[in-house]
């Protein structure tokens, strides 16, 4: 069990790492607060012994990750499209608006592995393990996503042309 002022620190720190993994899996904004909430819950009731903050940290994704695979399950999941709340997401330039949006398109596999790659800075291997997959896998899924991306932003800048 953690001590009230060291579970705020490590909540406050985590709490948005947590809602992006989660609503980069879920695609629904209600839902990954829900997971957030219920992750740090977790974290406040564990009596795991954390080596150190890189422990703290994987075990929050892989927990978080576990979480959205459960709520994935649930009979009364629904699903509310991206374009519902658009106007609430903000970005520090169109163009990163655009590469969010392009992102979430993409298969949940390589949505993931690709927010946990360049946005977290997990290495591929880090994310095989956070996910118990193959390396190979992970490194597959970033592949066959980075394509999907760029035949996106190549479609995208021939309708602009």
């Amino acid at each position: 069990m953690f001590q009230e002022a060291q579970f705020t620190r490590i909540a406050e720190k985590y709490m948005d790492m947590i809602f992006r993994i989660a609503f980069h899996y879920l695609k629904d904004r209600a839902e990954a607060d829900d997971i957030t909430q219920e992750v740090l819950l977790k974290l406040y009731r564990t009596d795991k012994f954390f080596e150190s903050e890189a422990h703290i940290r994987n075990w929050l994704v892989r927990v978080a990750v576990n979480c959205c695979k459960k709520a994935c399950l649930s009979p009364w999941r629904k699903r509310e499209p991206l374009d519902a709340y658009m106007d609430q997401l903000s970005f520090m330039t169109p163009e990163h608006g655009t590469l969010f949006y392009m992102i979430m398109e993409l298969p949940r596999k390589y949505r993931l592995a690709i927010y946990l790659y360049y946005y977290e800075g997990y290495s591929t291997g880090e994310i095989a393990g956070l996910l118990h997959m193959p390396k190979a896998t992970v490194a597959t899924h970033l592949r066959r996503g980075r394509e999907l991306l760029k035949e996106k932003l190549q479609q995208e800048e021939h309708s602009h042309v």
